[in-house]
Order: C-alpha cells, then structure tokens, then sequence
C-alpha cells in the first residue's frame, strides 16, 4: 500500500471510528445523588456548566474550596486512598516513573478508579482529576505508542499528523485512567545547551505555533472534552522557559530554570506568542506556568521574578489580555523556589493567577497553608472562589460528575498496530537528510550487504529519550517497538552484519550505517554543563555520560572505521538537540541524517534509508558547527551554522 494509502486508512481509523465510539452512550459509573434523593442542580448535566460550577461553589465549604486546590502524588496516597477523600483533593498525578506495581493498562485504570471512588466519597462527590507527562504518547505506561519528541515532530513540518498524534494520546492516556496531560510544550527553545530542547518543536515561534493542532488531537473540539477519547491539555511552561540565558539556572542547572533576561518586544515575540493561538483558537484547557524567571532590561537588571509568581504575566496577560478561561496548575514543588517563607510562598502565587498546586509529599502542609492565608486575609475569598471555579469548569466539561470512573472501551487499542503505523509514519517525516554525497540514500535493498554499527543502533531506551517509563528514560528501559537495527533488518533481504563499536570485519562492497548520538536525559539533567544522573534502577548508581552535544570517542571511532572500509558510510544522529560534527569527520561521511529521538518505531527510519518513504524532513533548529556557536538562531547577525533552520534535502520513493 502507498503511503497516501496507508495515511488515509490510518487517519479514517483513528479519527471517525474512535469518535464515533464516543458518541455511543455509557452508563454512569455512580449516581448522580443517592436513590430518592432529590437532584442538586451542579448534579444536573442539562444545566449550563456556569449554573452547574455557581450552584456547587455556593454549597463548598472553605475546606472544600482548598482541597480542590491540591494536588497529590499517586504514591502520596495509594497506600491509604481515604487521604483524598480527608482532604477533599481536587486532584492527583503520577509523575515521571511513578506507576503501578505492574504497570499495565488495567493497573493504571484500576489506581484512577481507586483513588476516585475515594473523591466521590466526599460529602459533595466531587470527582478527582489524575494528571500524567504523556509528552511523547503516554510513556509512562508500558505499551502505550512512543511517539518520536517533539524536536522530531517539528521536522514534520505536518500539522494534521500532529492532530492525529495528540488525537492517539488522547485515546490511550483516558483509557487507562489519567483525564489530564501536562502537555504539550509550546516553548521556542533558543539554546540547544538547554536539557528541555527536544520538548520543543523548534526555534522559531511560527513553526511551534504551526503544530500547536496537536492540542485539537488531545481535547478535541470545543464541546468534546467528555468523550472517552479526550484529555484536558496542558501549554507549557508559561512563560519563556526556552529563553533562559546560559549559567542562570537554578541550582546545577546551567540553563534550566533559569533567568529571561529580556525585553518585553522580545519576550512577547518568543516567550508569549505561542499562547495566543493555544489559547485563542486551540482553547486549551490548562497552562502550567514556568519554574524560569523573568528580568526586564527596560527597567534595569537584577530583579528577576518567578513565573510563579508573577501576577502581571499570570493574570494580567494570560487571563486578561489573552483571556485564557482555564485552570493554572503549578509545576512539581515549583513555589518552594519562591522567596520567603512557606506561607508567603503560597499566599504569593495564589495571588498572582496559579490556580492548582502541584504539591507531592507537602499537600497536607499546602492545604493547611492556604486555608490560615485565607483566613488571615492574606489570600482573598475571591481569588479562591476564581480557582476554584476553573478546577470545576474543567471537571464538568470532561464529564466527570456524570462519567468518574474510567471508560475502557478504548482499552485494547492502547499499543495497537494502528497507533504504531501513525508513530512509524511520524518517524518516518521527521527524519532530516543533511548530507547525501553522490546520493548514497536511499540504500538500495538486496543489491549489497549492510553494515551497521553505533551506540544507538540497537538500544530501544536511547532512541526513546527521557519521559518514556521513568522521568530520566535510560538505555536499560525497554518498550515495545523496534530498534533501528531491527528496522533494517526487516527493510531488506541483504545480509546485516551489526557490531556496536564496529569491531568486526566489514564485508566487501557493504553500505555502512552508523547510529550515533545521546543517552537519555530530562530537564536540567540534560543541560550541558549541568549535573550528571545516576539514580534510575538500571544505573546501577554509576552516572550518566555528560551531556555536552559532542559525539563520544567510541562513536566517532566506529565512524571512522566504518566510513573507511565500506563502500558507503551513512551516519544517523539520535539526539533531542543537534550534534557537533567536527569537519575532519564529516569528510569522511556519504550521507547525514538527523534522526532525533524516534521513539518506539525504529522502522519508520529504515523506511527512509530504503526508500520505502522519501525524506522530507526540516530542520526545526539550526545545526551549529560548534557548541560554542550556542545559542545560534536564524535571524542571527553573524549567522553561520554548519546546517542552517529549515535545511533538509529530499529523496523519492
């Protein structure tokens, strides 16, 4: 089948026959009231959702209003689930790794359920909503569909198949459970050394704005956020989280929760612009502010403000000027970085705008926190009541009072072979050919035998990046899916002969395939510069490489070797950001590639070097020559990167 052929039969599957299961009618998990009571209006679905959110906030105590307010770990409250219903929590996440003993679909729905039985418990049944990092499909549970990051997607330039991934997200995130997705990132990441680069789409504001349909992918249209095919989407991190500049990150970060420093023309340009249409004409559901701050260079440097607490941006632009109408949720502990004590921490952020607080292993102490700043007066009844209001907006527009427990209808199609042809046709378009002397690509199968070697070769967890089963992801995790090895060895009839530090012989006339590139890393984690990670369970306790955008000395050895012996050398780069390709090796180099990170379908790249999809991939930020060109952008002055924004050559099928 052609590739249109395939797109369309994919797109008719996910986009009608999902629906239209949506459509269908589901019995109420749990009634509305109890037998023969009478029928409060918030438990009225015929009601407008105002009337609906007016007639239950008039009946909450302040208890009540503050526990809407909070947000819990699952392994905060998995052990005794009656904590959410003491505390009247408005809401629960697992965060990166924090999953199930047996981390399986059923599990994750089985945890949801528990938990809002839990919630439904409360005097006024207000059902919970669970949040997950579902960044790249959702990697957290195992078998869900790994979607290549978003680096990758940027390469697509393709909006539809962004809908059509956010639409497979959707579908698998709300069957096993969770309601709400921190994501998708909408920052303009400006400086490859930051850790985050391969959660943006790219470095220009009008491509990230491009693909911000995968939001439609995720809610659906306005009115469709209650189908069992939908989750609440999350633009994050608000604001100018990809413009820190280099060695203002906090703690060992070098860039990471860093400092703007920047004028307002600039910010607005860079930092703001995404959220007009996220908000406007996507109407996303929650934004997540920022951990960065924010340094006007009108006024003078030296008094940076943290997003978080950052009434002007919070409320005074994004809920006013923009008129964004959702919910704020606070980045994981992020108001402890807040100055002052506890108290003026919390008290300070609700104030400037942050609606929810995402608060592990300290809710009890936020939730007896805020409820004396209220009844000091530090914190407004109105500011409460205004929270508390968009929390229930959101939970009466999922369908949450009339459908909490989890629907799992979809259940089956988590991991299925239709989401997996989307993510190998994502793979497959992000794929950027950036050298292609004498036109080694595509290889031709069954004509020469194939030699591949690499670090990244073989490894499932390198190709998948950070977020995928755990926070940091790691080259021990292993997902469902295929290697690139494995892609190749499936695309051709040839033999493949694989040796990961090309140690053995390479057979005459062969086409050598070197796959190259990172470990995995996440967040500040990743910056160059920064702290080096040894804590996931296949670490063994033994640090990470660090992370500095050079290839390492076993990597640049197997291209040597490789590119001096085989009739062709192809080398593919997996990475989140770009890689320095130093000159005297890239001489000796047919064919360039820049794969990113795939994620699970490391056939969608063989697909490419075969000729079965033709590259069509751009490049979503500039390829400098040397880290020390960083941070490089097209519009620079002096801009002269070794592969510049939009580069990509093109093959046919």
């Amino acid at each position: 089948m052609c590739g249109a052929l395939v797109a369309a039969a994919v797109a008719t599957s996910l986009l009608s026959a999902p629906t239209a299961e949506a459509e269908a009618p589901v019995p109420s998990s749990a009634p509305p009231s109890a037998p023969g009571a009478e029928r409060l209006p918030y438990q009225n679905p015929r009601l407008s959702t105002p009337r609906r959110v007016a007639d239950l906030l008039g009946r909450m105590t302040l208890a009540e209003k503050v526990g809407q307010m909070t947000q819990a770990e699952r392994a905060d409250v998995i052990a005794n689930p009656t904590l959410v219903t003491t505390y009247a929590l408005g809401s629960v996440l697992s965060g990166g790794g924090s999953v199930p003993a047996q981390n399986t679909p059923q599990a994750w729905a089985d945890t949801v359920d528990t938990l809002q039985r839990a919630a439904l418990d409360t005097p006024l049944g207000i059902p919970l909503l669970y949040g997950v990092d579902a960044v790249h499909g959702h990697g957290n549970l195992q078998g869900a569909t790994v979607f290549p990051h978003n680096i990758g997607l940027g390469a697509t330039r393709n909006p539809r198949l962004l809908e059509r991934i956010g639409h497979v997200t959707a579908i698998e995130t709300r069957a096993s459970g969770p309601q709400w997705n921190f994501a998708p990132c909408v920052c303009v990441a400006r400086d490859d050394r930051w850790g985050r680069t391969y959660e943006s789409f790219g470095e220009d504001p009008r491509l990230v704005k491009r693909l911000e349909t995968v939001i439609d992918g995720l809610q659906g249209r306005p009115g469709q956020l209650h189908r069992r095919d939908r989750v609440l989407a999350t633009a994050k991190h608000y604001a100018g989280d990809g413009l820190t500049d280099w060695d203002t990150g906090e703690g060992d970060y070098t860039l990471d929760q860093g400092i703007n420093r920047v004028s307002r023309q600039e910010f607005r340009r860079l930092a703001l612009s995404p959220y007009r249409p996220a908000v406007r004409r996507h109407h996303v559901g929650s934004v997540m502010p920022s951990f960065s701050s924010v340094d006007w260079t009108e006024d003078g440097l030296g008094n940076p403000v943290k997003m978080h607490a950052n009434r002007e941006l919070l409320t005074d632009v994004l809920k006013g000027d923009l008129g964004f109408d959702g919910l704020v949720i606070s980045d994981w502990l992020a108001i402890g970085q807040l100055p002052g004590t506890y108290a003026e921490q919390v008290a300070a952020s609700v104030n400037a705008g942050v609606d929810m607080f995402m608060e592990p292993g300290r809710y009890q102490q936020f939730v007896t926190t805020l409820t004396a700043a209220v009844e000091s007066g530090a914190v407004p009844m109105s500011r409460i009541d205004d929270a508390v209001s968009r929390i229930l907006t959101a939970k009466f527009e999922l369908g949450l009072f009339e459908r909490p427990m989890t629907d799992r209808t979809n259940i089956r199609t988590i991991g299925s072979a239709a989401h997996r042809r989307v993510a190998r046709q994502a793979v497959a378009q992000s794929q950027v050919l950036l050298r292609n002397k004498q036109r080694t690509l595509p290889l031709r199968p069954r004509r020469q035998p194939v030699y591949v070697a690499g670090s990244n070769a073989d490894n499932i967890g390198n190709q998948a990046g950070g977020w995928t089963l755990t926070w940091q992801g790691g080259s021990t995790n292993v997902i469902p899916g295929q290697t690139i090895l494995e892609g190749i060895q499936d695309a051709t009839d040839a033999p493949v002969r694989f040796s990961e530090t090309a140690s053995r012989p390479v057979p005459r006339g062969a086409a050598g395939v070197v796959v190259v590139g990172e470990t995995p890393y996440a967040e500040g984690f990743g910056d160059v510069g920064g702290p080096e990670w040894a804590y996931d369970p296949g670490d063994n306790g033994v640090p990470r490489p660090e992370q500095t955008m050079l290839l390492s000395k076993a990597d640049k050895k197997a291209i040597r070797t490789v590119c001096a012996r085989a009739a062709s050398c192809t080398v593919l780069v997996v990475s989140g950001r770009p890689m320095v390709i130093p000159r005297p090796l890239l001489t000796q180099v047919d064919a360039l590639v820049a794969s990113w990170l795939p994620g699970g379908e490391g056939g969608g790249v063989a697909d490419v070097l075969f000729g079965r999809e033709p590259f069509t991939g751009r490049l979503p930020v500039t390829w400098p020559r040397s880290v020390a060109q960083e941070p490089i952008n097209v519009g620079d002055a002096d801009y002269d990167p070794l592969y510049p924004f939009g580069w990509g050559l093109r093959t046919r099928r």
